[in-house]
């Protein structure tokens, strides 16, 4: 699963907290900077007043009473919640009374649900790993519902997660706490339902949708407060590992992302990794993340909609930028990933819209790597091929060379589609001096292997000439540039939308700062 986000890598820099101070769990929902209104607005552009889904602040307390029929669990009972589970039948509903409820010392002990069982938790049930335990609710039955529970203090291993660790299929997990875990918080199994969770400062991922075989398909991921993950910084201690999020997700088929908030988390807020397909991400609030927003990669067909996307990449992106680093960090980075037709999906385009970008590092990033492609030594998503090719070891030459493998070996970043978005920005309020104003569609020289059909500037032209990635009717506030084809090429509005890249058609822009 190991990645890097260029053919360089990059580390990440400490969690900003004074960058950070205007955001947080505790903080009002902050509005544009007042200023003059553009000549026109796109009507389904996201309000920076979309409501924010506070469930740290404000989760739900679960049932003062046992339901009918429930299985009664006692906290002063250690280990009674995994020995209740073992001795009763499937679909059996359990209450966990308020108070601290361990599981057996040993460090593999955990729940093992059976089909359909019901775990949930009175005001004040903790189920609580003392930094012993490594995974809370394991195993492979479908169907389990957690709800109303804190999950905290759990061990999990690099990669792995507390709840549903080992991905099971059509589990709901809903208004309950995963913090302070090491690892991931979760992880997803096909058909999840993610609802308005608290997912809090957990070591590595708040959720990793990832399961060891197949493809986790139809998620939902909906009205969660994902905040402060990524704390055993997991980005410095594997340079360019590519492995941590808020969110990360890894050849899922089908997800629904919406109605949640995603900020402060140390790195990237959503992050789509390797072959997913189908994603609508739709009406969150990202913001004050330390890296970029949103990254899809190597990954196809979506819609990305009436998001409100704030304040992020300030450290990742700052970092980068005053040591020297050309390359256009965005706060929204699409990195060998498009539109295609062949895979079913409900779009066949990754559709960009209705969004407010607001005084974050940079705003969108079309980026290819020309020798990123399948049996390339530089394909660091190693052993994966796109979801064209079956056969990894088909991508060689002579074969490669030639249709319609020269097309079908490489991710392609094509058929983007970005529009009617409001892109803000104001240097004073991010504290820019340089390389904080970037619009970008881009590749590097190809160069490696040395067989590789890409090399030169191939990919670069196609990138930005003809993969039919598209910008138009954008409202820009702010002193934007553009990147085109390499690193080296920053251009103005005027040159954006000349008839050699033809950009943005019906956009307009005010370079003077503010909302």
């Amino acid at each position: 699963m190991g990645y890097k986000r260029r053919h360089w890598a990059l580390a990440v820099a400490p969690l900003a907290l004074a960058l950070l101070a205007t955001a947080g769990c505790d903080s009002g929902t902050p509005t544009s900077d007042a200023g003059s209104k553009p000549k026109s607005t796109p009507p389904s552009t996201a309000s920076s007043k979309t409501p924010v889904a506070r469930v740290c602040a404000a989760s739900p307390a679960g049932p003062e009473k046992a339901p009918a029929g429930a299985v009664t669990v006692d906290p002063k009972k250690v280990g009674d919640l995994a020995a209740k589970t073992k001795s009763s039948p499937a679909h059996t509903t359990f209450w966990l009374r308020p108070g601290k409820h361990r599981l057996e010392s040993d460090r593999y002990a955990q729940v093992i649900p059976k089909k359909g069982d019901r775990y949930l938790g009175a005001p004040g049930a903790v189920l609580d790993g003392h930094r012993k335990n490594q995974y809370a609710f394991g195993g492979t039955a479908s169907g389990v519902t957690i709800s109303h529970l804190t999950v905290q203090g759990f061990v999990a291993p690099p990669d792995e997660g507390v709840v549903n660790h080992d991905s099971a299929d059509g589990w709901v997990i809903e208004h309950s706490t995963i913090q302070n875990n090491s690892g991931a918080g979760l992880m997803a199994g096909a058909r999840q339902q993610v609802r308005d969770n608290c997912l809090r400062d957990n070591g590595q991922y708040g959720m990793n949708a990832y399961k060891s075989s197949g493809r986790v398909t139809g998620l939902v991921v909906e009205g969660n407060e994902i905040v402060g993950n990524n704390t055993g910084d997991w980005e410095r201690k594997r340079k360019g590992c590519g492995c941590t999020g808020g969110i990360k997700f890894w050849a899922v088929d089908g997800a629904d992302v919406r109605g949640n908030w995603v900020h402060d988390n140390r790195g990237t807020g959503l992050w789509a990794d390797t072959n997913n397909n189908d994603f609508r991400i739709e009406k969150n609030v990202l913001e004050s993340n330390d890296g970029a927003a949103l990254i899809y990669e190597t990954s196809y067909n979506a819609v990305i909609r009436n998001n409100v996307i704030r304040r992020n990449n300030w450290v990742e992106g700052r970092k980068a930028a005053e040591g020297g680093d050309t390359f256009p960090f965005a706060t929204v980075y699409l990195s060998e990933s498009g539109g295609e037709p062949r895979i079913k999906a409900r779009t066949d385009k990754i559709d960009i819209y209705g969004n407010l970008l607001e005084d974050n590092w940079s705003g969108i990033t079309l980026w290819e790597n020309a020798d990123r492609f399948c049996n390339s030594p530089a394909n660091t998503s190693s052993g994966d091929c796109t979801l064209l090719v079956k056969k990894t070891k088909r991508c060689a030459e002579p074969a490669i060379g030639k249709a319609p493998l020269y097309a079908d070996c490489r991710w392609k970043t094509q058929r983007v589609d970005i529009h009617d978005n409001r892109f803000v920005l104001d240097k004073s309020v991010v504290k820019c001096t340089v390389k904080c104003d970037r619009m970008a569609v881009l590749a590097n020289y190809g160069t490696y292997p040395d067989w590789s059909p890409y090399q030169g500037e191939k990919v670069a032209e196609a990138i930005t000439h003809k993969q039919d990635n598209r910008w138009h009717d954008n409202v820009y506030r702010g002193p934007w540039k553009f990147v085109v084809q390499d690193q080296s090429k920053v251009i103005d509005f005027t040159q954006w939308k000349s008839q050699s890249f033809r950009q943005d058609k019906g956009s307009t822009i005010d370079p003077r700062a503010g909302g």
